[in-house]
């Protein structure tokens, strides 16, 4: 009988190796498939100034000015698919090579419903907001190589959170969608709540075709955020040699903004030649006691301001593959600051210090000139010219290419 067990054990394993084999190569429903991008971004940059100042607004979030000379920019690697039938997941990391280390962040993981019918969307986890025009498009797709100003300004980049956004988009003839977004609230113009539920946002979007050459889009958002203390950018913030710390307590702040986006092409056909004008235009408030230190010397205030801002631009393709754009930013700080009490600092110098003092306002204008022999290649020239309002003239040479592997999603309107 032992014989014949162990030949039966042999027997047994056999089949299911086999079995093994022939299944080799087959997918079943549960398989996960996602698509994978990879952005690619390099420059060369000539550039006065590398220190990013705007006086009359507290900078944080990923605000800066590019490195001279050579260097790594942006590039991205996303993953995303349908999880099944009711979910949609996707995730995008950003790899950051700056100082001599490679950094990899966290930009957006988050999941979306599929099919909840009536034109509603839920979306959680961490995402760019939808307030805006730009703001949820990632850096790569932008039309220049750089933000606009006011982002920087206003948002330190991009607003991004974590949270749970809720869409809508009417059953009209008319493009309408409503959204709104409950989140940490901790991310720049924010800053660190109990909480960790204080972020509200609200955006409406409308839009429609103008015949069949032209389409419109025309949007509103709010934001409000309250915190507790919020680190913010100053003159000499981030500069570990003189330990300045630069801090906004008890704080809160709202921005609303408006945008607008117009686009041509012949019979709709944008192959051949098309046109984009675009604009968008932010006001923020925010209050808070402001406290700097630098070193064994201190100094407070409360402080309420008013900050505003907008960019327009308009970019032609002339002929196939080839574009000309045109930008103007410009920025205005309206900042009230009172019971200051410093210790080895005056006012003066806390104002500039901290960041605070309104003097002049900051503006930009850029020329830039792109080529795209394809969907995943580009290859941009531009020229900027930054003047910070008070002292300093930033002139920057940007020679770009935007490279994609892999998926390419659709673009944006």
């Amino acid at each position: 009988m032992k014989p014949f067990i162990f030949a039966a054990g042999v027997t047994l394993v056999a089949l299911s190796i086999s079995a093994n084999v022939q299944s080799a190569g087959k997918i079943s429903n549960n398989e996960f498939n996602p698509a994978i991008s990879l952005i690619l971004d390099g420059r060369y940059t000539d550039i006065d100034n590398s220190e990013l100042e705007l006086p009359g607004f507290q900078l944080g979030g990923e605000a800066e000015l590019p490195e001279n000379g050579f260097s790594t920019g942006h590039n991205e690697l996303s993953i995303s698919a349908n999880i099944d039938d009711k979910f949609y997941g996707s995730m995008t990391s950003a790899i950051i090579y700056e100082d001599g280390e490679t950094e990899v962040e966290l930009e957006e993981a988050y999941i979306e419903t599929l099919k909840l019918g009536s034109g509603f969307a839920i979306k959680g986890g961490r995402f760019f907001s939808g307030i805006g025009y730009l703001n949820s498009i990632h850096d790569h797709a932008h039309d220049f190589a750089d933000r606009p100003l006011v982002y920087d300004a206003i948002f330190g980049g991009h607003l991004v959170d974590t949270g749970v956004q809720a869409r809508w988009v009417a059953p009209t003839d008319l493009y309408l969608s409503l959204g709104a977004e409950v989140t940490r609230g901790s991310e720049f113009p924010g800053g660190d709540n109990e909480d960790n539920n204080n972020g509200l946002a609200f955006f409406i979007k409308t839009g429609g075709d103008i015949g069949a050459s032209s389409s419109w889009l025309l949007g509103a958002s709010y934001y409000e955020s309250e915190f507790d203390v919020r680190e913010a950018g100053g003159h000499s913030h981030g500069d570990e040699e003189e330990g300045a710390d630069n801090e906004l307590l008890d704080g809160k702040v709202d921005v609303a903004g408006i945008d607008f986006v117009y686009k041509w092409a012949p019979n709709g056909n944008s192959k051949q030649t098309n046109f984009k004008l675009q604009a968008e235009y932010f006001v923020k408030n925010e209050e808070g006691d402001s406290e700097f230190t630098e070193g064994v010397n201190t100094a407070e205030a409360n402080y309420d301001g008013e900050q505003k801002g907008y960019y327009i631009q308009g970019i032609y393709q002339f002929m196939p593959a080839w574009r000309v754009g045109l930008r103007y930013d410009y920025l205005e700080a309206d900042n009230t600051v009172t019971n200051f009490a410093g210790s080895g600092i005056d006012e003066e110098e806390f104002l500039e210090e901290s960041s605070l003092g309104t003097e002049g306002d900051p503006e930009k204008s850029s020329i830039m000139l792109d080529y795209s022999p394809s969907h995943f290649s580009r290859i941009r020239l531009q020229y900027s010219q930054l003047d910070n309002g008070h002292d300093e003239t930033n002139d920057i040479i940007t020679l770009q290419y935007v490279m994609s592997l892999g998926s390419h999603g659709a673009h944006t309107f």
